[in-house]
């Protein structure tokens, strides 16, 4: 049985979504229809008792928050680091993302204080190396720069002062499997 994704148009569901499609895991979209209400519904509500999107069901197994199943997917599917120090670096990342780099970015009354102490880091990240990490795509950069992605998707922030952000925007914006899912969110 293929590993089954639920989401909703524009949902947090299309960052789980870009790391299947780099992974190469074979998956069905389970599109929810959160308008009508679809994902309060006492058959999703097994899978998530909250009732929010992303989830996932691979096999028997159910999880439900998008950093969450990132980081199963790292450990299940791709290269979550072999040592128990390379895997909490991998979840620092996703969780800065989820906790930190979202709502200092998304929630208005914190950009101004807090966009250039993020970017800047990031930047400075992205001047030694191609990815977070170093030379190799992970997970990490799903979870960041789908954040990164969205801030210009939905806000369109001017990220002239952090050159290498932006490269690095374009750099992830180029790969096929961001094209084929975030990508289409641009348009």
């Amino acid at each position: 049985m293929a590993l089954k994704l639920y989401g909703g148009a524009r949902s947090r569901a299309s960052i789980v979504q870009w790391y299947l499609e780099e992974l190469g895991i074979p998956y069905e979209f389970v599109l929810l229809d959160m308008q009508s209400g679809e994902h309060l519904q006492p058959e999703y509500l097994k899978i998530n008792p909250v009732g929010k999107v992303p989830a996932i069901v691979d096999g028997d197994f159910q999880l439900w928050e998008s950093g969450a199943i990132l980081v199963y997917l790292a450990n299940k599917y791709g290269n979550a680091g072999k040592s128990p120090e390379e895997q909490a670096t991998l979840v620092q990342w996703v969780l800065f993302a989820n906790a930190t780099f979202g709502p200092g970015i998304f929630i208005e009354s914190n950009r101004d204080r807090e966009l250039g102490r993020l970017m800047k880091p990031l930047n400075q990240i992205f001047t030694t190396h191609p990815f977070l990490l170093g030379q190799e795509f992970t997970v990490a950069d799903v979870a960041v720069g789908s954040m990164l992605a969205y801030s210009q998707i939905m806000l369109n922030l001017d990220l002239g002062e952090y050159p290498a952000v932006v490269e690095y925007i374009k750099r992830i914006g180029d790969r096929p499997a961001f094209q084929k899912t975030l990508g289409s969110l641009s348009q």
